[in-house]
């Protein structure tokens, strides 16, 4: 799962989408949690709803920005691989096993790259809901 850092397990895609779902959690929820912290007319002069809306915005943010460095993290790990499997296969051409795992973690990558359009959609898409209001 995700270290502390924010770091993924980079090697098992499923795990790497598994717990970027969970770092999502936050932007899934932005609705609800605008709704919990802007306070109603009752409650307007006991909650600082500026105050709280920033923190809410600074910790949208830092999220997406953990987010954008674990996914970057990981495809730089996965080119690191790539490459390596390339040199291999350059120097064995006939290893089948290498050019397996070259096609596998190519592919690998292929997916953590379009994870970076996925992150760019729930951003623009957290960040419209905050601005609607």
């Amino acid at each position: 799962m995700a270290a502390p850092d924010g770091t993924l397990n980079c090697e098992d895609f499923s795990m790497f989408q598994d717990v970027l779902k969970v770092m999502r959690n936050i932007d899934d929820r932005i609705v609800h949690s605008l709704n919990t912290t802007v306070p109603t007319v009752s409650f307007s002069g006991r909650v600082d709803a500026s105050q709280t809306c920033r923190q809410l915005y600074e910790s949208l943010m830092e999220a997406h920005l953990s987010r954008d460095r674990a996914i970057k993290t990981c495809i730089a790990q996965t080119s690191e691989v790539v490459g390596q499997l390339r040199e291999q296969r350059a120097k064995d051409g006939d290893n089948m096993t290498t050019v397996k795992l070259l096609r596998k973690e190519q592919t690998k990558l292929k997916l953590m790259r379009s994870e970076l359009n996925v992150e760019e959609v729930v951003n623009d898409r957290s960040l419209k809901v905050r601005t609607s209001l």
